[in-house]
């Protein structure tokens, strides 16, 4: 297990699984008036079924640090390597999804 302390005001354990990481291609985004929830997928091309992968529920508080904080990661990597290109894609591009427990 690996420790990260930051100036002495909590230390976070990361287990060996955990830190292996779960790989997602599309985020599913729901709110209510106290939570969002963002459910990570792994689409696979030509399956026409996906399965989600991890669920995250987070405080409106937290959703909006969380949106900030992967704002300045963005940025701070485009420094480094240079414009993220979504390719052909138009704005707000969705791939088509069934209902959720849909079988």
């Amino acid at each position: 297990m690996e420790n990260y302390k930051e100036e002495n005001q909590i230390q976070i354990e990361l287990s060996d699984e955990v830190a292996q990481g779960t790989y997602s291609n599309l985020a599913i985004i729901s709110h209510s008036s106290s939570e969002f929830v963002i459910d990570f997928v792994r689409i696979v091309p030509g399956v026409p079924k996906a399965k989600v992968k991890s669920r995250i529920i987070l405080t409106p508080e937290n959703a909006k640090r969380l949106l900030f904080a992967l704002k300045d990661n963005i940025e701070k990597f485009e420094k480094v390597n240079g414009t993220i290109h979504l390719g052909n894609e138009p704005d707000n591009f969705f791939p088509p999804l069934g209902k959720m427990g849909e079988a």
